[in-house]
């Protein structure tokens, strides 16, 4: 027998009337998110303005905890804290006092379908005109070119001016798409963004990569975001990156030559092969890039696992 969707979840505080005119935000934490971009924007908002819960979805239902077990803080002789999952729907506010929702927190292992169909009956209660998700996904771009994005809808019009990426692609499906199909399908708005990250920073967190989220969120929504704190991120990130690049000639040569192919993709030139000498493939600059960073982290007294987000001088 098919679960009614409203068991799925819980309504807190109810959300205020919006006239319909109410946009839902979301990530889901747990498919594809190169450089960290959908989780650190969603941090961002939440630590940056004030918000109430709307509605909490019942994650035991929904959650493998032994795919991905929750962290427990063990003190002396015992348990002290215990950091539960948590997959929620949040009320806020933008710089302008507009009210807009976020549902955030773990994907979903299973009951996709009936998640999906929690998801579409809150939204509708609470009159949601518009969905918009938003992760990263790694690809072959230097990180001294501006940022692309890759925009998907359920109605054309709603991304008007996004170049499409490939015509037809099949990958691995997520809850955040098949919520975005499922809306389509019910003839409701709902917009994705994939922001270009460079693959060879896609397992660090990337703050300009947010930062182009956030500002892709702004335009198609309407919503005044903040930014100030996610900018400066970014600059103190870029200037870490700009570091160890200029500290090899290795990197740089690296670099230059993801330049080269980035700049002649969007200059519609011919392939740099056609010269008939040997351009390495991105995958290959990446390999590169990542061996040399790799190989920094090792000499260092204190290895860590992706680019730090604090200038030199802050670092022990």
């Amino acid at each position: 027998m098919a679960r009614n969707p409203a068991d799925l979840y819980e309504a807190g505080p109810a959300a205020p009337d919006a006239d319909g005119n109410l946009v839902m935000l979301y990530y889901l934490d747990g498919f594809i998110d190169a450089g960290a971009a959908g989780r650190l924007l969603t941090t961002h908002l939440m630590t940056s303005l004030e918000h109430e819960q709307v509605a909490r979805f019942d994650i035991d239902s929904l959650l493998d905890y032994r795919s991905r077990r929750p962290i427990m803080t063990f003190s002396k002789d015992h348990w002290d804290d215990y950091d539960a999952p948590e997959l929620a729907v949040s009320l806020l506010r933008d710089v302008e006092g507009t009210p807009f929702l976020l549902l955030a927190g773990l994907e979903p292992d299973r009951e996709w379908e009936a998640f999906t169909a929690a998801v579409m009956q809150l939204s509708a209660d609470l009159r949601v005109r518009l969905a918009v998700g938003f992760h990263g996904i790694p690809m072959g771009v230097p990180h001294t070119r501006q940022l692309g994005v890759t925009a998907h809808a359920t109605q054309p019009e709603l991304i008007e001016g996004y170049r499409p990426l490939v015509d037809n692609l099949q990958v691995p499906g997520s809850a955040a798409a098949l919520l975005e199909y499922r809306l389509g399908a019910a003839g409701r708005g709902a917009i994705g963004f994939a922001v270009h990250v460079p693959h060879y920073l896609a397992q660090a967190a990337y703050p300009a990569a947010a930062v182009t989220l956030l500002e892709s969120v702004q335009r198609v929504t309407g919503l005044v975001l903040p930014g100030d704190a996610l900018r400066e991120s970014a600059r103190r990130t870029d200037l870490e990156i700009a570091r160890q690049v200029e500290g090899s000639a290795e990197v740089a040569e690296v670099v230059q030559a993801l330049e080269q192919q980035y700049d002649a993709f969007t200059a519609d030139r011919e392939s740099l092969l056609a010269t008939g000498e040997h351009v390495p493939t991105a995958e290959e600059l990446g390999a590169q890039f990542e061996q040399f960073l790799a190989e920094q982290q090792g000499r260092d007294n204190h290895p860590r696992n992706d680019i730090s987000t604090d200038p030199p001088e802050d670092r022990a």
